[in-house]
């Protein structure tokens, strides 16, 4: 497995993160999280940068997800210390103090698609698909606090589709609902987010910055606890089905315990 990469090229007051890891659709290796930590935490001690944008390579997907092999042996334990990984640094772009924007090309689905929610804005090209369908590849959960951000973005209604039915929304219906910013055709669609990140960097960056923190103090307020739920999916006999169903190219048998 390769462990990819992510890239940070900053251009003057604009910074660019990609996901490196085409050949999995930019899926996520623990690797890739560390070095999206460090890169967000450099991000928010340079007060040079107005605006963040975040991409996949390769042009077919944004981030699908993490990656599944890294799943073998997990128990209730390691879902719950991995889905505080995964908080933590959603929390981290979540929190940068400029404003962000996601550009999505393809696909978006779960760990990829918390980190576009994690972003202010999102861009996205006609064929995008959006959603967590882990109901149908994995047997897992998320935490409540990705959940919460789901939520807040979608609607209740749209992530009941997502997450317990493992529908994937397309770019209009996103775009009809607010959670997409725009959708771009593919010629157009680097031309669409410079000019937007140009229109952003030229806004006042305090009251921005102020603004997403109130917005980030709101989402977290009276989050309820979730570590029963986590435990009980990560330690299932259907996760670990799940896992291996996967990874060996099957579909799954779920016996729901």
């Amino acid at each position: 497995m390769s462990d990819g990469a992510v890239h940070l090229q900053i251009d003057g007051a604009i910074a660019s993160v990609v996901f490196d890891r085409p050949q999995a659709r930019n899926a996520m290796t623990w690797a890739m999280y560390e070095a999206l930590g460090s890169i967000c935490d450099r991000l928010r001690a340079d007060a040079a940068i107005r605006v963040v944008t975040f991409r996949g390579a390769g042009g077919e997907a944004f981030v699908a997800g993490t990656d599944i092999e890294q799943f073998k042996g997990f128990d209730g334990d390691a879902g719950v210390a991995y889905e505080r990984g995964i908080d933590a640094g959603i929390t981290l772009i979540a929190t940068l103090p400029m404003p962000t924007l996601a550009i999505i090309e393809g696909w978006a689905v779960g760990g990829g698609l918390a980190i576009a929610t994690a972003c202010d804005f999102r861009f996205a090209t006609p064929d995008a698909r959006l959603g967590v369908p882990i109901a149908k590849t994995l047997g897992n959960c998320l935490s409540v606090a990705n959940l919460s951000r789901l939520v807040a973005a979608f609607g209740r209604t749209r992530v009941q589709r997502m997450l317990i039915a493992a529908e994937l929304l397309t770019a209009g219906e996103a775009l009809a609902c607010g959670y997409l910013t725009q959708v771009v055709a593919p010629p157009l669609l680097d031309n669409a987010v410079a000019d937007y990140c140009k229109h952003l960097s030229g806004l006042a960056p305090v009251t921005q910055a102020a603004t997403k923190e109130a917005l980030g103090r709101l989402l977290a307020q009276g989050l309820p606890g979730d570590e029963d739920l986590i435990r009980r999916c990560y330690g299932s006999d259907d996760f670990r089905e799940g896992v291996a169903s996967f990874v060996g190219k099957r579909s799954p048998v779920w016996r729901g315990c």
